[in-house]
């Protein structure tokens, strides 16, 4: 059995410049103000939406991750609707066979430090399940069949594409403290990284989540040690 860490990779990104020009053009065209666009003026405009809550001119540029997360997290980031998904299948992915190194890998629940007495408990638990996975699939069973017993903490892969505007709205409701732990940890950093590349359009977010990013940055640093 393989214990990872959650983790994101941001497969598509816009363009910093490109997108602000194509939504400052887009919002213009609401107000017929287009003869004040300047080289400069995109970000100045775009800041000026965010903040009047006029968002709707964002959903046109869109950005794409692939999270690596357990499957208790995912079952909430599908929730968000308007976006796509493409997610790996339990259905299909059979964890007996060479390629997955013939062990099922789940993910650390950061919450737990190794040495509790709660750790131990999660770890005998999904070794158990590892087990009972394998000899489902050695007596015959088929892969869609065996994952009954797989735990919520296996690790699975999911593809999300939204536009910047979910985005924003997925980070408002997974960044937030009610939110489950094992998703902010990965929206929390996420939302750094989008703050950084498109600060016009997330810089406000990660101010406002700028000490929990910090927080988990440090418990994910202990978690490396």
């Amino acid at each position: 059995m393989k214990i990872v860490p959650a983790s994101f990779e941001i497969m598509f990104m816009p363009d910093p410049d490109a997108v602000m020009t194509n939504i400052e053009a887009a919002g213009r065209t609401c107000y017929k103000s287009e003869d004040k666009i300047t080289p400069d003026s995109a970000r100045a405009f775009v800041k000026r939406i965010i903040a009047s809550g006029h968002e709707s001119v964002i959903e046109h540029a869109t950005a794409t991750v692939r999270f690596v997360c357990d499957r208790g997290v995912t079952h909430e980031l599908v929730r968000h609707r308007v976006a796509s998904y493409s997610q790996e299948s339990t259905r299909y992915a059979n964890y007996s066979k060479d390629k997955f190194g013939s062990e099922i890998t789940v993910i650390r629940p950061l919450f737990w430090d190794e040495d509790s007495e709660e750790y131990a408990l999660w770890k005998e638990s999904m070794e158990q399940a590892e087990r009972l996975y394998l000899a489902l699939i050695e007596k015959g069973a088929k892969a869609q069949e065996a994952r009954s017993v797989l735990p919520n903490s296996l690790k699975t892969e999911i593809v999300m594409t939204a536009n910047l505007r979910e985005w924003r709205h997925v980070f408002r409701l997974r960044c937030d403290s009610p939110a489950h732990p094992q998703i902010r940890e990965i929206m929390l950093p996420l939302l750094d990284r989008f703050g950084t590349e498109l600060p016009a359009l997330f810089g406000d977010l990660r101010e406002k989540y700028a000490k929990d990013i910090e927080s988990f940055q440090q418990r994910a640093d202990e978690l490396r040690a």
